[in-house]
């Protein structure tokens, strides 16, 4: 009773001076709080500002010079370097948009059945059986492996002469003498094979967190109102992975835009130039030739162009989901 009647008759000036002492308080912590998100974001922004930012805008300066490392000088060229890109009667130009075109080839075998395989996969992983975690590290293994390591283990397996696929298929009683790193179409279905191969497991991943996301009581109460498979799938799977579809889409052909160690370690570019990639024709003309300024010039464009696609990708599922 005694703590009870000091309560009521504390003085007003002590409860204003505890009020006052708490709005101090929280407008120190406030303010000291504004600045936390900026302090943990500096070290990121520190090293993308000198790896990413720095080199973009450094790599933009020489697409306009004649940058050759042989050259005491580098001449400024202005926009010289990418109207040669342009021009009908440019070797270099010639030879770049063939290269682009092997690219978009690549790109285009590769992305569908890098979409669709890892889905099928992951709605196999994701259900319930004994083994499952040593089946998701298994096919996930491959992709731990570097492209050079790939490289090297397919030219023996793809090898026309001494290549285990063509003795298996000798054995099979199947023609054993196909050029699969020389001829087409075979170098095709050996690029996009190994890709889809190497980087399925990535895919799967991503889609088998998505579809654990996806709430179990969906499904339940379809199965309740009788929904087939095939319904739940369309209805319920494919409009909860939706997110995640974007995400797969839009790295998948990225990497796939990006493809260069396959075709250096495998085919070499050949037949010809057939399977030449752009990245791999830039780093070529850059690192080989020594000529810089065609090489950042090519690569801005070849920059914009996966920029445009990106957005085409974002648009296309803005469209499809409204």
């Amino acid at each position: 009773m005694a703590t009870q009647r000091e309560a009521l008759t504390t003085p007003a000036s002590a409860t204003s001076s505890r009020r006052d002492v708490g709005v101090a308080t929280t407008g120190s912590t406030s303010g000291t709080g504004g600045l936390t998100p900026y302090l943990f974001l500096a070290p990121y922004f520190l090293l993308f500002t000198v790896f990413v930012l720095a080199p973009a805008v450094f790599g933009l300066w020489i697409s306009l010079h004649e940058w050759d490392f042989l050259l005491p000088n580098k001449p400024f060229a202005g926009l010289g370097n990418y109207i040669d890109l342009f021009s009908s009667g440019s070797t270099t130009g010639a030879f770049f948009w063939q290269s682009m075109r092997a690219t978009a080839k690549f790109t285009l075998y590769s992305v569908p059945p890098l979409l669709v395989i890892p889905l099928l996969l992951a709605l196999i992983l994701n259900g319930q059986f004994r083994g499952r975690t040593v089946f998701r590290a298994i096919y996930f293994a491959p992709y731990v492996l570097g492209v050079a390591v790939i490289g090297v283990l397919w030219q023996f397996v793809l090898d026309a002469n001494i290549g285990l696929l063509n003795s298996m298929l000798g054995r099979l009683g199947i023609d054993a003498n196909i050029a699969w790193t020389t001829a087409t179409p075979w170098v095709w279905v050996s690029l996009v094979g190994v890709t889809v191969w190497w980087t399925l497991g990535f895919n799967a991943v991503i889609y088998l967190a998505g579809l654990q996301e996806i709430p179990r009581e969906q499904y339940e109460a379809a199965a309740v109102d009788g929904a087939s498979a095939w319904n739940k799938f369309w209805h319920i799977t494919l409009p909860g992975l939706r997110p995640v579809l974007v995400l797969v889409t839009t790295l998948t052909v990225l990497a796939s835009a990006n493809m260069f160690g396959q075709s250096l370690l495998i085919t070499q570019g050949a037949p010809g130039n057939e399977t030449r990639t752009a990245i791999m024709y830039i780093a070529e003309e850059g690192l080989g030739n020594f000529r810089m300024g065609n090489a950042t010039a090519m690569s801005y464009v070849l920059t914009v162009f996966l920029v445009l696609t990106s957005i085409a990708i974002f648009a296309f599922f803005r469209r499809f989901q409204d």
